[in-house]
C-alpha cells in the first residue's frame, strides 16, 4: 500500500463516522469484496489525501463529489489530486453524489468493467 501522512489517520476516521448517504449508499454494495472479490476500504488516507474509496489489488480510487466539487477552487484541486494520484499508478474514477443516488446500477456497471479490466479480465 502506499505511504500516506499519519497525522490525517484521525480525521480519516472521522470522515468514515459521518459518511454521506451517497457514500453509505456505494459503501454497502463496495463492501465485503462484492466487486469480483476486490477488497475496498473508505476514506483511505493515501499519500497527502485521504480518498473515499480505494482498492489496492486493482490500484482504484472511486470518489464521490458534492456540490462544492463544481466551484473552479474545488475544480483546481481536485485536477491536482487526481495528476498526483495518477503519479502514483491509480486510476481515479468521479461520480457526483446525484449518480450514486439516482443511477447507483449504472455507477456499479461502470466500476465493475474496471475493476474487471484492471484484473486483467478476470
Amino acid at each position: 500500500m502506499l505511504d500516506y501522512n499519519p497525522k490525517l489517520k484521525p480525521l480519516s476516521r472521522q470522515l468514515r463516522t459521518g459518511m454521506t448517504e451517497a457514500e453509505q449508499k456505494l459503501w454497502g454494495r463496495l463492501r465485503g469484496k462484492q466487486l469480483h472479490g476486490v477488497q475496498f476500504y473508505r476514506q483511505k488516507p493515501l499519500g497527502p489525501y485521504i480518498v473515499d474509496f480505494y482498492g489496492p489489488k486493482v490500484k482504484l480510487v472511486i470518489e464521490l463529489d458534492g456540490g462544492q466539487h463544481f466551484e473552479e477552487s474545488h475544480r483546481i484541486r481536485d485536477t491536482a489530486r487526481d495528476e498526483w494520484l495518477k503519479q502514483q499508478g491509480l486510476r481515479v474514477l468521479r461520480f457526483d453524489n446525484l449518480q450514486i443516488l439516482r443511477e447507483t446500477e449504472a455507477v456499479l456497471e461502470e466500476i465493475w468493467r474496471v475493476v474487471g479490466e484492471r484484473l486483467g479480465g478476470e
